[in-house]
């Protein structure tokens, strides 16, 4: 029951700032404009900061280990099973990157941490922090895949086409000079140097200050965008996305560490797990999702109801992985 207050205690504060944005749309504060506007500044700007920020907090890279591998071994196998699925359930190439997206992407840092921390805690933080050097990157880059490869244009993409979109990226961008300043960082402790960003004041607060907009505005926006009336039109690729991302990947991904690891990997790491596979699609998909010129409305359908289901699918692995003598 914890588990379950948990999920519903990290889901409502989402579902209650896209409300309030779509009520602001009703009354007439927004319109699709602003909301397109807006995403186009939390995409470029804001999530990159915030992405920077949660890998340089980190306090290095060591210690990752086989469950890291494995997680992102599965993550691999649940993008190409997305992609196949996308491919039967429409026609649409805008409509099958953003499924296939939808698939593996989830809300890993903004529920995905905290809930492993609930499930296992100190232990579960620390293992979703250091799988969280690895994962945000592939997320990310497998997000910019699977919208390249469906692209709306009518014409498949190069493989240099898609690396220059990797590259060119905001938020890969952001997460790579992390990786190098905690790679700097590490280096000049070895010298005796233990200079950090947060030793300048002003930079780091101001970095804080654009962080800290991210998801506010992505939800708020998400909410001016939502469409009720979509939901009839959309409503095979709603179902099969919800489906996939809440019901499919946590059996898969879970459900093999289990059956075949369950020796070998601790209940941290499994907090991890459902951190990485139980979770909600990730808001960030919606702003990346306009920019890279997928169905943006089928995206923010995604986030919505994959969030309200993730309150029972949360609960429910870890009422099971109790139930065996996990936690």
């Amino acid at each position: 029951m914890e588990s379950f207050v948990f999920a519903l205690n990290a889901v409502l504060p989402i579902i209650l700032t896209v409300a309030a944005g779509y009520i602001m749309k009703r009354l007439g504060f927004m319109n699709g404009e602003f909301c397109r506007k807006a995403n186009r500044l939390v995409f470029h700007f804001f999530l990159p900061c915030l992405l920077f920020l949660n890998v340089y907090k980190m306090d290095g890279f060591e210690g990752v280990g086989g469950f890291v591998l494995y997680g992102i071994a599965a993550l691999v196998c649940v993008f190409l099973l997305g992609c196949i699925v996308s491919i039967f359930v429409t026609d649409k190439a805008e409509r099958r990157g953003v499924i296939a997206q939808g698939t593996f992407r989830s809300n890993y840092a903004l529920i995905g941490i905290p809930l492993a921390g609930l499930l296992f805690g100190e232990e579960g933080t620390a293992a979703a922090t250091l799988m969280s050097a690895v994962s945000v990157p592939a997320l990310n880059v497998l997000a910019v895949i699977s919208l390249s490869v469906f692209s709306s244009g009518g014409k498949r993409k190069s493989v240099k086409a898609i690396l220059l979109d990797i590259v060119k990226n905001p938020l890969l961008q952001g997460i790579a000079a992390a990786v190098v300043c905690v790679l700097l960082r590490g280096v000049l402790e070895k010298n005796g140097f233990s200079q950090r960003l947060s030793d300048i004041k002003p930079l780091f607060v101001f970095l804080e200050y654009f962080a800290s907009v991210a998801t506010p505005l992505a939800l708020v926006s998400l909410g001016g965008q939502f469409d009720f009336s979509a939901v009839r039109e959309l409503r095979r690729e709603i179902i099969t996305g919800t489906v996939m991302r809440t019901v499919v990947v946590p059996l898969l991904g879970i459900g093999c560490a289990f059956l075949f690891f369950r020796d070998t990997f601790s209940g941290a790491h499994f907090a991890t797990f459902i951190a990485l596979f139980a979770t909600p699609v990730a808001v960030s998909s919606v702003p990346m999702t306009q920019e890279m010129g997928g169905d943006t409305t089928l995206a923010g359908q995604l986030v919505v109801w994959t969030t309200l289901a993730s309150v029972f699918t949360v609960f429910i692995c870890a009422f099971i992985l109790r139930a065996v003598g996990i936690f």
